[in-house]
């Protein structure tokens, strides 16, 4: 069964979303939401990933959900960075619908804010602001679970500082893979074993040396000649 996974990156185009610290909260947000597309689609088998926007647009928030409605999405994840007008608010924190979500919404919520938490912690953020439930247009209006995640405070500048490194990005990035694929159940592509074989030459009378190495010192050669003749293959000395 196919995985049809929505991804929102938040705000687009002239909404440029929150901003602080010399960063905009629009390109992060795509930034984020991109890396999760590649690496979910590059890792896992049976998903297809949609994008609300691609590009430095802005889609109305209708038209997001409408989107994800009509495509027949089963989960959908709006990718947000916070802002305050207090400076020192900071944290990770996770949002869906508040009236009566359902358990399976409840469950998503769940495992996608701790894995994305988890890999925050490692990479120096303490502070878990929680699960919680709001009135939000992207969790609201879609007819599938939907999550919208707050990915620390663009206005602080100690969560900023962590924002502007793309090895922190690739950290939040993967927390969305590892909590998508858990609740999802997706599975992971099996890598091809590499072709180690050598390849048969089907030429007829006729007959390719290698050469491995020239070396100044006699002992030299003969060493790498004992390695060569252990591993199978006709070898000489051929002074030059």
């Amino acid at each position: 069964m196919t995985n049809k996974i929505y991804l929102d990156a938040g705000h687009g185009g002239t909404d440029g979303g929150a901003g602080g610290n010399g960063l905009l909260e629009k390109n992060l947000t795509l930034s984020i939401v991109k890396k999760i597309q590649e690496t979910l689609t590059k890792n896992y088998e049976d998903v297809q990933i949609k994008l609300s926007r691609t590009g430095d647009t802005y889609p109305t928030l209708s038209q997001r959900t409408n989107d994800a409605n009509v495509w027949g999405a089963d989960v959908l994840v709006s990718v947000h960075i916070n802002a305050n007008a207090n400076t020192s608010a900071n944290g990770f924190e996770t949002y869906i619908y508040n009236q009566s979500p359902s358990a399976r919404t409840v469950s998503f919520q769940n495992m996608l804010h701790q894995e994305i938490f988890n890999q925050m912690k490692a990479g120096g953020v303490s502070n878990d602001r929680g699960k919680k439930r709001a009135n939000l247009h992207m969790c609201r209006e879609s007819n599938m679970s939907a999550v919208l995640t707050e990915n620390l405070f663009i206005s602080n500048k100690a969560d900023a500082d962590k924002l502007r490194q793309d090895a922190f990005i690739n950290r939040i990035a993967q927390g969305h893979v590892v909590g998508l694929e858990k609740f999802l159940g997706l599975k992971k592509k099996q890598t091809a074993e590499p072709n180690t074989s050598t390849p048969i030459d089907t030429s007829i009378g006729v007959r390719f040396a290698v050469q491995v190495g020239s070396f100044a010192s006699r002992t030299n050669a003969e060493a790498m000649l004992k390695r060569v003749k252990a591993a199978g293959f006709e070898a000489f000395i051929k002074e030059q």
